[in-house]
C-alpha cells in the first residue's frame, strides 16, 4: 500500500502526486552527409584501369588518387574501367562516365579492339565520337596510347598506334604517348601474362605517365 493511501486513511489531506515535468530536450540540428564537392576526374578505360588481377586499392587511378591528394589537389578520381572492354562498349558508357560530371576524363581505350584485330578505322571512329561526347558534356580528355605485340605485324600495329595522336591533334587532347611505358618492358613490374602491370607498375603509370600529362589541367584548390 502506497503512502499515499496511508496518509489518506489518517484523516490527511494528501496532495496528488504531480509527475516531474520532463526536462526539455534541446532541438539537435540534424548533420548532413559531407558532401564530397570535389571536382571529378573519370579514369575511363578497360582492364589496364580497372587494376585487373590486382587488390583493391591497388589500380592505376588509386595511386592517381594518391599522388593528387599528396600534392594538395582537390580532385576524386572515379574508375571506370571495365576490364575486357572495347571502344565500341565505351560508346555504350558515355552517359554513365557523363553522370558524374567529370572536369577530366582519361579516355583510354583501344587495346581490346587491337588484340581482336578489329578494323582500326572501327576504333577511331568510335574514340572520335567518345572525346565529342565528353567535351561536349563539359570535359577536358587526356587521351591514354597503347601499342600491340610485335606479333600482330607492322602494318596494322602502325595504323593502330597512329590512330592515337592523330584524335589528339584533331581534338587538341593532351596525349599519354604510352600508358605502360617504362613498365611493359620491365618483367617485374608486369603480371604473369605478360599484360597488365603489377601494383608496383600501376604506381609508375600513374606517377610518371599519367600525372605529368595530367598536371597542366589541374589547379590546386585551399
Amino acid at each position: 500500500m502506497s503512502l499515499a493511501v496511508l496518509l489518506a486513511g489518517c484523516g490527511q489531506r494528501v496532495e496528488p502526486v504531480k509527475e516531474a515535468a520532463p526536462a526539455a530536450v534541446a532541438a539537435t540540428p540534424v548533420r548532413e552527409e559531407s558532401r564530397d564537392d570535389r571536382p571529378v576526374i573519370v579514369a575511363f578505360g578497360d582492364s589496364l584501369s580497372a587494376g585487373y588481377g590486382l587488390e583493391s586499392g591497388e589500380s592505376y587511378p588509386d595511386y592517381l588518387q594518391k599522388a593528387l591528394d599528396e600534392k594538395g589537389y582537390r580532385y576524386r578520381v572515379v574508375n571506370q574501367g571495365v576490364s575486357g572492354d572495347t571502344t565500341s562498349g565505351g560508346v555504350e558508357r558515355i552517359a554513365q562516365a557523363l553522370a558524374e560530371k567529370p572536369e577530366i576524363v582519361i579516355l583510354e581505350l583501344g587495346g581490346n579492339d587491337g588484340l581482336r584485330g578489329l578494323p582500326v578505322a572501327l576504333s577511331r571512329q568510335n574514340l572520335d565520337r567518345m572525346i565529342s561526347a565528353f567535351k561536349a558534356g563539359g570535359a577536358k580528355v587526356v587521351l591514354a596510347g597503347i601499342t600491340l605485340p610485335p606479333n600482330y605485324g607492322p602494318e596494322y600495329i602502325r595504323e593502330f598506334e597512329q590512330m592515337y595522336p592523330a584524335l589528339a591533334a584533331k581534338h587538341q587532347a593532351p596525349r599519354i604517348r604510352f600508358l605502360l611505358d617504362g613498365v611493359a618492358t620491365v618483367g617485374s613490374l608486369m603480371q604473369q601474362d605478360g599484360i597488365h602491370p603489377t601494383a608496383a607498375g600501376c604506381k609508375i603509370v600513374a606517377d610518371r605517365n599519367v600525372l605529368p600529362v595530367l598536371a597542366p589541367l589541374l589547379r590546386k584548390r585551399g
